[in-house]
């Protein structure tokens, strides 16, 4: 299958994600340091995530994104792209390292996967990890699975249907009054049992679908507790 043509305007405008991006981590920052989060030194560490769409099952497009494992030391039970860091191996590569490491998590075969490009390095709080976002392309989608059940509790296809529902879309709220964009993955964002994007992930994917020209009105006043989001944590914790 050809690429759509959405995400050739992707590819063509990943300097333009990564700022939009950016900005919205850099308010994250400023919150997270009112709410008193102990956000400490920037790590100076760096890591690749995978970006990876297909045709979907109708043709209408998916992401692949997993849901990362309990009891991990950051991020633990968040929905998150298939990544981590760019080890010695890779060559300073952001694009081997998103590659080997979406092989290990989900168990993804490169041989059919098309880079389009990177964007800009992000420093995602709390840990100030440098992450670099790797757009791609898999014409021909291949069996996926949980590759480390260590770091991965599951692995999931989610329909660009899915995440252009308004009903799938509200905002996460903070105790200072911060919000950022949260995707329900499967049903309205909040209900019991579904799994709730949010935070780098989630604002990764608003920035594209918007500049993709697949995003649908949706009501931004709508607003969810950090209890409400998947591997968030309650308010008294933050």
């Amino acid at each position: 299958m050809s690429r759509p043509g959405w995400l050739e305007r992707l590819a063509d405008s990943l300097p333009q994600v990564g700022a939009a991006v950016a900005e919205h981590l850099s308010d994250r920052t400023r919150a997270a340091r009112a709410e008193g989060v102990d956000l400490g030194a920037r790590s100076g560490r760096r890591a690749a995530v995978l970006v990876l769409f297909g045709p979907g099952a109708d043709g209408s497009g998916d992401v692949v994104l997993l849901e990362r494992a309990a009891g991990l030391r950051s991020h633990s039970g968040q929905i998150a792209f298939p990544g981590g860091g760019v080890e010695d191996a890779d060559g300073g590569d952001p694009v081997r390292a998103a590659l080997r490491e979406a092989h290990e998590e989900v168990r993804l075969d490169p041989a059919g996967v098309e880079v389009l490009g990177v964007a800009p390095a992000l420093v995602v709080p709390p840990t100030g990890t440098s992450v670099v976002p790797v757009l791609a392309w898999e014409p021909e989608p291949s069996p996926l699975g949980v590759g480390d059940p260590v770091e991965v509790a599951r692995v999931l296809r989610v329909p660009l249907a899915v995440l252009t529902d308004p009903a799938s879309r509200a905002v996460v709220r903070t105790r200072s009054g911060w919000t950022g964009p949260t995707f329900a993955l499967g049903g309205p964002a909040g209900e019991d049992g579904r799994l709730v994007a949010w935070g780098f992930t989630a604002a990764v994917l608003d920035v594209l679908l918007r500049v993709a020209g697949l995003e649908r009105p949706w009501d931004g006043s709508r607003a969810l507790p950090l209890s409400a989001v998947t591997g968030g944590l309650p308010e008294a914790g933050r």
